[in-house]
């Protein structure tokens, strides 16, 4: 089972975001002439001004080419799973649409079409594929710019929607519900890429070091490393224990520190990503 998941489970994920996504965009955002920009935006703004075809038909047209792009450009794995991303993604937009919630306040489809349309994208995203269009320039953009966040990527190129949402609907109002959509959607995909993710990194300041170090491994089963340092007062040499954690192991952590010097100093602060032995591995593909 562990094999196939690894083999193939990101077709499902791939599949499940895709139709998270979908909902939320026509449940929440389309009712309302919003979008959570992209091509599903782009989309509907060229149904409102031509006022013939479908938001998903209209998202497969633009999508086409620029499968090719994306296809050259990171891979047949890619584009085999934004492919499957882009068509059911658009399919499942026409068919939720029953479900369209119409009337409904404004403010309350921006902050649960963001919701939802974010956590369908950053599950999509997290398999290494995307739901096409813009989600394929953002992918490529990425690869460029390595230390800014996919979900910061994706807003700004989002941006452009926002303008046109507000000139086709001629409400600046719209506008603005679009550009908080974006924003929360951007902000979702980033929790769910990033937030599950965050581990833990110690530094435990104790004249118990050794010890330290040793119950870490043998508790914890991870590793630690001494820093070396120098008393400000004193000048005495010191050795600061450095151990990075997953966030379930901190509390273990700290009670294993205070059992064996309940004077020890300890500092705690987020580890963004943590790749290595016991933590995730970097590929080239990585968010």
């Amino acid at each position: 089972m562990g094999k196939w998941w690894h083999k193939f489970g990101w077709i499902g994920s791939t599949l499940l975001g895709s139709a998270v996504f979908a909902l939320g965009f026509a449940m929440f955002l389309e009712p309302g002439d919003m979008s959570a920009g992209g091509i599903s935006g782009l989309a509907l703004a060229i149904v409102a001004i031509f006022g013939v075809g479908s938001v998903g038909t209209i998202s497969i047209l633009i999508n086409l080419p620029l499968f090719l792009l994306g296809g050259m450009k990171i891979g047949k794995r890619f584009f085999a799973g934004s492919l499957i991303g882009m068509i059911s993604s658009s399919l499942l937009i026409d068919q939720f649409s029953r479900f369209a919630i119409h009337g409904l306040d404004p403010l309350l489809a921006v902050l649960y079409g963001g919701t939802v349309c974010g956590l369908g994208l950053g599950l999509v995203f997290v398999t290494g594929t995307s739901t096409g269009g813009s989600d394929i320039m953002v992918r490529l953009l990425k690869r460029k710019y390595r230390n800014v966040p996919i979900g910061q990527i994706s807003m700004v190129f989002d941006g452009l929607v926002v303008v046109l949402t507000g000139i086709v609907f001629r409400d600046v109002s719209k506008a603005l519900y679009t550009g908080v959509t974006v924003f929360l959607c951007g902000k979702v995909i980033d929790a769910v890429i990033y937030k599950f993710d965050y581990s833990k990194v110690a530094l435990i300041i104790s004249d118990y070091h050794e010890e330290i170090a040793r119950q870490i491994d043998v508790r914890l089963e991870r590793g630690a490393t001494f820093l070396h340092a120098e008393g400000s007062y004193s000048h005495a040499p010191k050795k600061v224990v450095l151990a990075a954690v997953k966030k379930q192991q901190l509390a273990e952590l700290k009670e294993l520190v205070v059992e064996i010097d309940p004077k020890a100093f300890i500092i705690v602060q987020e580890a963004h990503q943590v790749l290595g032995d016991g933590f995730s591995r970097y590929s080239k593909n990585s968010l």
